[in-house]
């Protein structure tokens, strides 16, 4: 039998748990509440699944090739970051297609950071984001998002400052951050905006949920603010925004300086997702313009239904996003035991362990965009009697 050791950089990789939680659900034959996975129920732009359909069916769409994504795609992907962003970028210069937003991630840390750099990310933090920091050699270095029981989630500046060392060369950032949905407004961002420029680090954008955003909020990129243009690296997808999670399409759009090393690593990786995807979702990018308004309220109708059956209960209040986090250590549990609660209660939800330093293990997450409002007004009732209340 062969011996052998698993290697160091899978040494710190969390398990994510949401497999785990979907397989229990789909097995049971039961009709839990599906709250444990980042999926939806509102389907995407028909004129994206037409487009889909025809791809299937031509000759050019059957292609590995361009090998750094068709050009429609990156053309689009580019003017949309400039127009969130107010920098200018080319789809023929500064954008890759990557198969999926965490692969984006993974090939931009790949391109970007030595082995042993520590990377900024906040507290809680989807653990498969802290996961690709590991597999590229990166150390997490963890910054908290607070919130107090019925408020909304805030960046802790001062943690923020304090966390940059030696060893420090970048930042990943999300925005709004999953799993809290919590947002950094216009002043964290000028703070990041300020460290990376004293430090010279480099900053990560992850924009999944860039305009997912509640309550009026408006959409902020940090490309645009004084000395970042030359340092912001963003990795869309089209899962969140775009509600296309199966096509499993990304874009990263870089300055001019750092698209060698990210095509190199894009080549050497998975180069780009099939191309029957590619032009449905240039498509659906294109004409969300128009079709997200009706989607972010729902979402904000979803958020609302929840809080209000939690209500008095210790939730951090999303500013946008999918998702929200109820903490279970207030009543003595961690979130494995409260996911086992609930399944009892006919919801599945998933455990936050791994998902950050100190606070992954205090919370139980509810996504929200994979069930209508009617079916999340049981959710309260369930809530309470799985806490013992």
């Amino acid at each position: 039998m062969m011996t052998r050791s698993r290697p160091a950089r899978l040494h710190h990789i969390a398990g994510i748990g949401v497999d785990r939680m979907g397989s229990i659900a789909d097995a049971s034959g039961k009709d839990f509440l599906r709250l444990e996975n980042l999926d939806t129920d509102i389907l995407p732009d028909p004129e994206a699944i037409a487009r889909t359909v025809r791809a299937a069916t031509e000759d050019a769409d059957n292609s590995y090739l361009p090998f750094i994504g068709q050009a429609r795609l990156r053309d689009i992907a580019a003017r949309h970051v400039s127009a969130i962003s107010g920098v200018s970028y080319s789809g023929e210069r500064n954008c890759v297609i990557s198969a999926g937003g965490l692969s984006g991630i993974l090939n931009v840390l790949l391109a970007t950071i030595e082995v042993g750099d520590e990377v900024i990310v906040t507290d809680p933090t989807y653990a498969g984001l802290i996961n690709r920091v590991r597999l590229a050699g990166g150390v997490p270095r963890f910054v908290p998002f607070v919130f107090e029981p019925g408020g909304e989630w805030r960046l802790d500046r001062a943690a923020l400052r304090a966390s940059i060392g030696p060893k420090t060369t970048a930042m990943l950032l999300m925005s709004p951050s999953m799993p809290s949905g919590g947002c950094l407004d216009a002043a964290d961002w000028a703070v990041v905006a300020e460290l990376c420029v004293a430090h010279d680090l480099l900053l990560i954008v992850d924009t999944a949920m860039e305009r997912l955003v509640f309550d009026g909020r408006p959409v902020l990129h940090p490309a645009g603010l004084p000395g970042m243009a030359e340092r912001t690296v963003t990795v869309g997808s089209s899962a969140k925004e775009l509600r296309m999670i199966g096509w499993r399409v990304g874009w990263i759009v870089a300055p001019d300086a750092f698209m060698p090393d990210l095509v190199a690593v894009s080549l050497a990786n998975v180069v780009v997702p099939v191309g029957i995807g590619q032009d449905a979702v240039a498509t659906a990018l294109e004409n969300s313009a128009t079709t997200l308004a009706p989607y972010v309220d729902e979402l904000q109708a979803r958020r609302d239904c929840v809080l209000e059956e939690l209500r008095g209960l210790p939730v951090g209040v999303p500013g946008g996003g999918w998702s929200l986090l109820l903490r279970v250590s207030d009543f003595g549990l961690d979130g494995a035991a409260m996911s086992e609660r609930l399944l009892e209660q006919g919801v599945c939800a998933t455990a936050m362990a791994g998902w950050g330093e100190t606070h992954g293990g205090q919370y139980i997450r509810f996504v929200y965009a994979n069930e209508p409002t009617r079916r999340l007004r049981a959710l309260g009732a369930r809530v309470r009697v799985a806490l013992g209340l």
